[in-house]
């Protein structure tokens, strides 16, 4: 070995305390990561708010053979944003509709409703108008059951749609909400009485205590609501519709063991089976829910444009007739 010919391997990586194995060493040649990081920067991209975590599991159940220290290694390398996670905060006492006490057991057991607010906005009258999102979920399988939008929803609002529920899925042990005044009107308590749905109203002031549909609030507005500009309120309608089926059938939860809620369901309403037809342009997953949620998704932004373009265009056609009729 250069100026010792007599001096062994084994004795000259004693002397140096270097381990054998990295004398004979060979670098392994990488595997082209290209199409591997174009997929990751794709999903980043269509949904700005998932973590690496969720960008690894949708390209797992996309087929991608890789593992989350690459998507990891990746998603530093390109500079893209984790989302920060709240720090978790302790409470001295529970009441006795909290989450925590009353766990639901089995599918069907424990619903859970609450009320989340959007925006539509008017572009020729510059003027933003308020309507109410009635959220549901099944807080044992984490699905998603009905996203009702109106401008105004009251109690009976609320019967409707729960009995609509009720009819397909079965009527649950409980359901949970807060002290609003939706939820705690007298004919809606007699109602559920009447049907056998006991009710779990939180302590007031508490929303940790309704932790599953708060928790689902929060990912709803943040990485859809917060993002989305609805012009019309049939518009919002069909993109709150779809995310809801993108959310139960192709987002992996990872509370459930990184899998969707109800990936065997695809169930669409006649009201938005023509926004939900399937795109022809081809995604980094193919022909899967996510390709098809992102291709409807973009239809339906730009049909709704173009109803308030074309709603716009033919109100200056008829003001210009007027004035030209007044000459």
């Amino acid at each position: 070995m250069g100026k010792y010919p007599k001096l062994s391997e084994r004795r000259a990586c004693l002397i140096l305390d270097v381990p054998r194995s990295t004398m004979r060493y060979q670098e392994v040649p990488k595997a082209d990561e290209t199409p591997l990081r174009h997929g990751v920067l794709e999903v980043a991209n269509l949904y700005g708010r998932y973590g690496y975590r969720t960008v690894f599991d949708l390209l797992s159940a996309a087929g991608w053979q890789t593992t989350e220290a690459v998507v990891r290694r990746i998603w530093a390398e390109e500079g893209l944003k984790v989302p920060a996670k709240q720090p978790p905060r302790g409470r001295l006492w529970l009441h006795d509709g909290s989450c925590v006490r009353l766990r639901p057991e089995a599918p069907n057991d424990v619903w859970s409703y609450d009320f989340v607010q959007g925006h539509t906005y008017c572009p020729w009258r510059r003027r933003w108008r308020k309507f109410r999102v009635l959220v549901i979920i099944d807080e044992y399988t984490r699905e998603c059951l009905a996203l009702h939008v109106a401008r105004h929803i009251t109690a009976l609002d609320v019967i409707d749609v729960l009995s609509d529920l009720m009819l397909k899925r079965g009527i649950p042990r409980f359901i949970r909400s807060d002290n609003g005044p939706e939820f705690v009107a007298k004919i809606l308590r007699n109602w559920l009485q009447s049907i056998g749905t006991q009710t779990a109203y939180i302590e007031p002031g508490s929303p940790w205590q309704n932790g599953y549909c708060e928790s689902f609030n929060g990912k709803f507005r943040e990485q859809f609501l917060n993002g989305e500009l609805f012009y019309s309120l049939s518009e919002a309608r069909i993109l709150i519709e779809q995310w809801r089926i993108h959310y139960n059938t192709v987002r992996p939860h990872r509370s459930i063991g990184r899998r969707p809620p109800a990936p065997a369901v695809w169930a669409v309403d006649s009201t938005t089976h023509n926004a939900c037809v399937p795109g022809m342009a081809r995604n980094y997953v193919g022909g899967s829910p996510t390709a098809r949620f992102s291709q409807s998704r973009r239809l339906g932004k730009r049909q709704g444009r173009r109803r308030e373009v074309g709603s716009e265009g033919s109100r200056t056609r008829s003001c210009g007739a007027m004035n030209k009729n007044r000459i």
